[in-house]
């Protein structure tokens, strides 16, 4: 199945995502720092048969412009603004990895009635993320090969989570983000979040990654613990189960989804 891309405007920033073009029920995704759209092709696969997947490239990331604007205000009328675009008939499901999961749980709390049902992998309500990983990389390599020999060095070979930002520039490879523009969105989604967690209404799949170094236990205890329809599992993967364990993270997204529907 493939995904075709297609564009949108958010408040004057021209945004791009991928949709499957399913006639079935609205699923959008949402990727972390440093990853794009094209990170849930794989999901879409395993849902093809019964969800629409759309999978939003975020500001600051794949095919997507690149704003000064990384606030946590800008990312969530993001989402409000594809919703619009999009007009599903009925509230959508909801899924997002890492800062699409706070991005996520955000729209959510702010706008219940456009949600059905929610899934967050592997971020927590304290966020304290890496900030500065990946600034020191080259901003552009002479060859394919020197860019993976660099995510050889920092144990990244054969991600996809990277690879699918991949891109040839008209003075070399690179990738479709700015390693210094997310560090001023990490900085931003650094915080408590729990306020927002607690607004929540919807039924909620909330899944962890137990070797991950983004997401707490205790977190995903507490979260667990205060939402009225929480479903938690753990995964023995880190901080990309969809990629680390891509038949299992489908298959947990599939049940959760049918229990809700």
């Amino acid at each position: 199945m493939s995904m075709k891309r297609f564009t949108f405007d958010s408040d004057g920033v021209c945004l791009s995502y991928l949709d499957s073009g399913v006639d079935a029920p609205l699923l959008l995704a949402m990727h972390g720092h440093f990853g794009c759209a094209r990170n849930f092709s794989p999901l879409a696969q395993a849902l093809a048969q019964d969800y629409r997947v759309v999978a939003l490239d975020q500001r600051g990331h794949g095919w997507s412009q690149h704003p000064e604007d990384c606030s946590r205000s800008a990312y969530v009328k993001d989402v409000h603004n594809l919703v619009r675009h999009l007009s599903p008939e009925r509230p959508l499901f909801l899924l997002g990895h890492s800062l699409g999961g706070v991005n996520a749980y955000q729209f959510a709390a702010q706008h219940p009635a456009m949600v059905s049902a929610l899934v967050v992998e592997d971020i927590g309500v304290h966020v304290s993320p890496r900030i500065g990983f990946a600034t020191d990389w080259p901003h552009r390599y002479a060859s394919l090969s020197d860019l993976l020999e660099l995510l050889a060095d920092r144990g990244l070979s054969g991600d996809r989570y990277f690879l699918d930002s991949v891109c040839e520039y008209e003075d070399g490879w690179g990738f479709r983000f700015n390693p210094h523009w997310i560090a001023r969105s990490q900085q931003a989604v650094t915080g408590d979040w729990s306020g927002d967690w607690l607004q929540l209404q919807c039924p909620t799949l909330l899944l962890h990654g137990t070797r991950s170094r983004d997401m707490r236990t205790e977190d995903g205890q507490w979260m667990r613990a205060n939402h009225p329809d929480c479903t938690y599992l753990e995964f023995s993967a880190g901080h990309t189960i969809h990629d680390e364990l891509p038949d299992e993270f489908g298959e947990a997204v599939k049940r959760f989804l049918r229990a809700k529907a």
